[in-house]
C-alpha cells in the first residue's frame, strides 16, 4: 500500500490528536482519582505547592527526579492509606511511583509526572519484639535511624551502609555490613505486608501461600507489590558499649591503585570468613577547580576489637597509603561510619557491572575503563566513582539457607561494582555522561554467571535477566499481575 503526502500529513495529525487526547484522559481520570482521595483520605493528600507538597517533591537524592510534578500525593499514614491509594490509582488507570528513602539514582524510579506519588515519610517506625526476636519497620525508616533506635536493646537490622538509604534497598536485595555472616538484607525478611496492584492486601511468608510472592520480593524491587510492613530477623550487635568489631578507612594514592584493585580481586576469591567486611571505592573528586583521585578501602573484623588478621586483611595493609584509621569500634560506629556521604539534590548517573574474585585481568581493565570514563568527563561532573562490594560466599550461602532469593547467585564469591556519578550543583541533564556510562558498561562487562545489584543499575539494564531465578520471577510476575499493570503504570526495572 502506498501512501499519499495528503495521507502521510493526515495520519500525523491524527497521530498527534490521538496522543493529545490520550494524554488528556489520562490528565483527567489522575484529577478525578485525586479528587476521590481528597475524600476518602483528607488533609493527607497534597494537590498544591504547599510546603508538604513540595518538601516532598524535592526530597529524592538525585535532583533529576526533582523536576516530576505529581498530580498529588498520598502522605500515607498505614497500610489502609496506600490500599485506597492503589485502589483509585488501579481504577482509574493512571500512573505512579513509590517514594521510601528516595535514594535511587535512576530517572522517575520515585517520582512521577502527572500521576500520584505515595510517599512513605510518615511511615518510619521501627520496633524490637524480644519474644519473637525479630524487628519490625514501616517502609519510610532509614538505617542511620533504625540503627540508633534499636541500639540500646542490642539488635539491628541487615541494612544499608549510608545513613539516609531506606528500606527500598532491602527489595534489591540489599548490601549491608553485616551480610558476609548473614546474608542479602532481603534474606532475614520473616514476614511481610504487601499491597498489590489492585488495592488488595496479603500477607506474605516462607511458608505460607504467597511464599513465592516472598521470595520474588527478595530482589524483585518495586514490581510485584508495595511493602507496607517488613518483620526480619534482628541480629544481636550489640550497644555502642560494647567494641567487637576493629576496623575503619585507608586511603591510598593513585600510583596504588593496581595493587588495591588485585587486593579487591583477591579477598572475595580467597576470603569466606563471615567477620570479615570489606568495601572500596576509587574517586575522582572535582572541588574548587581542583582535581583528587584517591582510592578508599573500608576493612572490618567482627570479633576481636583489637586488631585487623593478617591473614585476611594482610595484601590491604601492605600496600602504600595516604592516610590510615582504624580502632576498636562498636556495630553503631560501623553502621554511621558512612553518615552523611551521600549528596542530596544533585543529578546522578549510575551503572553496575559484577566480576568474580580472582579475575585480575578483568578488575584491571574495569578500573582502566573506568579511569578513562572518569578522566574524559572530569569536567562535567562532581565525583565520579568506582565502588566495589564483595558478596563471598558465606553470603551467599546463608541465604540458601534461608529458603534462596530471587538473585540466586551461583556459588562463586563476587564483587557487585558501582560506577557512580555526580553532576554539578544545578546540572538536570545528563547528556553525554549517560552515553559515556553505557559504553563503560559495554568495555566493562560482568563475568559470566555472576548476577547484577539492581540498586546499582542504570535504568536500560535487564538486572532481573542477569538473575538466577530470572524463569521463576516472570511466572510469579504474571500470576500477581496479569494485566502488566505495574509494569504500564510506574517505572523500574526493565525485563519482566
Amino acid at each position: 500500500m502506498r501512501f499519499s503526502p495528503a495521507s502521510c500529513v493526515f495520519l500525523f495529525f491524527s497521530g498527534s490528536y490521538a496522543a493529545s487526547i490520550l494524554h488528556r484522559s489520562e490528565s483527567n481520570n489522575a484529577t478525578l482519582a485525586c479528587n476521590r482521595l481528597q475524600t476518602l483520605l483528607g488533609t493527607i493528600i497534597e494537590t498544591s505547592t504547599g510546603p508538604d507538597f513540595n518538601a516532598t517533591v524535592n526530597s529524592p537524592r538525585n535532583l533529576f527526579n526533582t523536576e516530576f510534578r505529581p498530580a498529588c500525593i498520598v502522605l500515607a499514614e498505614d497500610t489502609a492509606d496506600v490500599q485506597t491509594a492503589m485502589a483509585a490509582i488501579y481504577e482509574f488507570e493512571i500512573d505512579y511511583a513509590v517514594q521510601a528513602g528516595g535514594h535511587s539514582a535512576n530517572t522517575g524510579w520515585n517520582a512521577v509526572d502527572g500521576g500520584i506519588l505515595i510517599s512513605f515519610e510518615r511511615m518510619n517506625q521501627v520496633s524490637y519484639d524480644a519474644s519473637k526476636d525479630t524487628i519490625t519497620m514501616q517502609p519510610g525508616v532509614r538505617w542511620g535511624q533504625s540503627a540508633i533506635a534499636l541500639e540500646p536493646q542490642g539488635v539491628a537490622p541487615v541494612g544499608g551502609r549510608v545513613d539516609d538509604v531506606g528500606t527500598g534497598l532491602m527489595l534489591g536485595g540489599g548490601l549491608s555490613f553485616l551480610s558476609p555472616g548473614h546474608g542479602f538484607a532481603a534474606d532475614n525478611y520473616v514476614e511481610l505486608d504487601v499491597v498489590l496492584v489492585d488495592g488488595s492486601l496479603v500477607t506474605a511468608s516462607a511458608t505460607n501461600q504467597y511464599a513465592d510472592l516472598f521470595r520474588a520480593l527478595k530482589g524483585g524491587a518495586n514490581r510485584f507489590g508495595i511493602v507496607t510492613r517488613y518483620e526480619v530477623q534482628a541480629i544481636h550487635t550489640g550497644t555502642s558499649n560494647d567494641k567487637t568489631w576493629f576496623g575503619g578507612s585507608i586511603t591510598y594514592p593513585e600510583s596504588s591503585f593496581e595493587d588495591l584493585i588485585k587486593a579487591v580481586s583477591h579477598f572475595v576469591k580467597n576470603t569466606d570468613d563471615p567477620n570479615a567486611v570489606h568495601l572500596s571505592i576509587f574517586v575522582r573528586v572535582d572541588a574548587d577547580n581542583q582535581e583528587t583521585v584517591v582510592g578508599t578501602t573500608w576493612l572490618f573484623y567482627n570479633g576481636t576489637g583489637t586488631d585487623l588478621p593478617e591473614n585476611i586483611f594482610g595484601e590491604f595493609l601492605a600496600i602504600p597509603s595516604l592516610a590510615t584509621n582504624l580502632s576498636s569500634l562498636s556495630y553503631l560506629d560501623v553502621a554511621l561510619i558512612l553518615a552523611g556521604s551521600s549528596t542530596p539534590g544533585q543529578g546522578t548517573v549510575w551503572g553496575a557491572t559484577a566480576l568474580a574474585g580472582g579475575e585480575d585481568d578483568l578488575y584491571l581493565d574495569t578500573l582502566r575503563h573506568w579511569t578513562n570514563f572518569s578522566a574524559s568527563f572530569a569536567s562535567d561532573l562532581t565525583v565520579s566513582s568506582l565502588a566495589f562490594t564483595p558478596v563471598p560466599l558465606s553470603q551467599i550461602e546463608y541465604g540458601r539457607e534461608r529458603g534462596g532469593n530471587a538473585i540466586d547467585p551461583p556459588l562463586v564469591g563476587y564483587n557487585a561494582i558501582l560506577n557512580g556519578n555526580i553532576l554539578p550543583p544545578g546540572v538536570i541533564t545528563a547528556g553525554d555522561i549517560q552515553q559515556g556510562m553505557k559504553l563503560f558498561l559495554e568495555q566493562a562487562p560482568s563475568s559470566p554467571g555472576i548476577p547484577l545489584y539492581v540498586n546499582e543499575c542504570d535504568s536500560d539494564q535487564e538486572v532481573f535477566a542477569t538473575y538466577g531465578e530470572f524463569d521463576f520471577l516472570k511466572e510469579t510476575y504474571a500470576k500477581y499481575d496479569p494485566t502488566r499493570f505495574n509494569i504500564r503504570h510506574t517505572r523500574g526495572p526493565v525485563g519482566l
